[in-house]
């Protein structure tokens, strides 16, 4: 039999004594300093987090100004004109009326992307449409990781300078969530360096799937359209144009075409990119309703606007990938998925429409690398 504790250092004993109060001081401390203690646990892990996080954003800095000189050559240093594109802001529109309040954001984000594609083509100015394109995505990804770094520090210093467990807890518990879509954005830096396509881009694949080989014209600012015929209909297939980085005016192509068919049109099939829950595996793809397409909204109430008031149906196929996937290089699965997102497309069209019908099909996403 082993000796127990109280055989070892009996509660007598010098010994004993001086453990027993060193436990209750321990206990003492904790009881009175255990909220302290794990605000600097939870600040020491932050600010591992937040030198990674910095360690990135220059990364994107970096590869962004590099990619402009070697691209648009520019006749100055690019620098400051980089650090300046990286601190936009956007201040979306008030809210207390909500009426009209879509128009507002169309509006504001049409003046957006025509800055930005200002700013780019002044910094770059050897640069050709896609290469545009492709740098103002990049630029874009390099401003969203310098918005995550500066949201991250200010919650690190202020928790800092208050020790206030509350105001530390917000951004540690949700560390995990923010650094997947950090490292998502940092492997974007390379497909827009690159023009390459991204995961978000599975929607224009299945449509460039389609109308490959069909001649195409353009329907709206950066959007194509092709129609094909397939499956004993005629579809009018629509993508952004590429192979340059741009999601175009979906909604603005699919009001053009209904007014041009009007009554002819008797579907609307979109196919886009969706969020996978865990579990779900990666390429899996899904059938619905509804308007499937992202953003703020301002394309989607377009979309819905043109359907209802030509009275034509809106399906939709999704194909699931994770958020670390949307914006990152096209992964194998997703690949393969665009083939079964046709498969899906067909079933719909031969479901739901009759031999001779007209149906829109429109692959939304960004169309990085993706030519028609």
């Amino acid at each position: 039999m082993f000796p127990s504790v109280g055989q070892l250092f009996p509660p007598n004993s010098d010994l004993g004594m001086i453990l027993q109060m060193l436990f209750s001081l321990s206990f003492i401390i904790y009881l009175f300093y255990a909220q302290r203690i794990q605000s600097m646990t939870m600040l020491r892990q932050v600010e591992g987090t937040l030198r990674r996080v910095k360690a990135i954003r220059d990364e994107g800095r970096r590869i962004s100004i590099e990619t402009v000189r070697e691209i648009g050559k520019p006749g100055r240093d690019p620098t400051p004109d980089v650090e300046r594109f990286l601190e936009h802001f956007f201040i979306p529109p008030v809210s207390l009326d909500p009426a009209g309040i879509v128009a507002k954001f169309g509006q504001l984000l049409d003046v957006r992307e025509n800055r930005f594609e200002a700013e780019v083509r002044a910094m770059a100015p050897s640069a050709s449409d896609s290469e545009v394109n492709n740098l103002e995505n990049l630029l874009e990804a390099a401003l969203a990781l310098n918005v995550y770094y500066k949201v991250i520090r200010h919650f690190y210093l202020l928790g800092k300078r208050t020790m206030n467990i509350y105001v530390i807890m917000q951004i540690h518990m949700i560390l995990p969530m923010i650094m997947r879509e950090i490292e998502a954005y940092s492997a974007a830096l390379q497909a827009f360096k690159e023009g390459m396509p991204i995961g978000d881009g599975v929607g224009a694949l299945t449509a460039a799937r389609l109308m490959h080989g069909h001649e195409w014209r353009e329907v709206a600012k950066e959007m194509v359209a092709a129609e094909v015929p397939m499956w004993g209909r005629t579809l009018i297939v629509l993508k952004a144009k590429g192979p340059g980085g741009s999601v175009g005016k979906p909604g603005d192509a699919i009001e053009k075409i209904l007014s041009e068919r009007e009554g002819a049109v008797k579907a609307i099939i979109m196919v886009d990119a969706a969020g996978k829950l865990e579990g779900e595996p990666t390429g899996a793809v899904a059938e619905g309703v509804g308007a499937a397409i992202g953003g703020v909204g301002v394309e989607k109430y377009k979309i819905e606007e043109a359907a209802k008031g030509h009275d034509v149906p809106l399906y939709a196929v999704a194909i699931k990938q994770d958020i670390s996937h949307v914006v990152a290089p096209m992964v194998e699965e997703l690949f393969d998925a665009t083939e079964k997102a046709v498969e899906a497309v067909r079933r719909l069209v031969e479901e739901a429409t009759k031999e001779g019908d007209i149906i829109i099909v429109a692959g939304i996403g960004n169309t990085v690398g993706i030519g028609q």
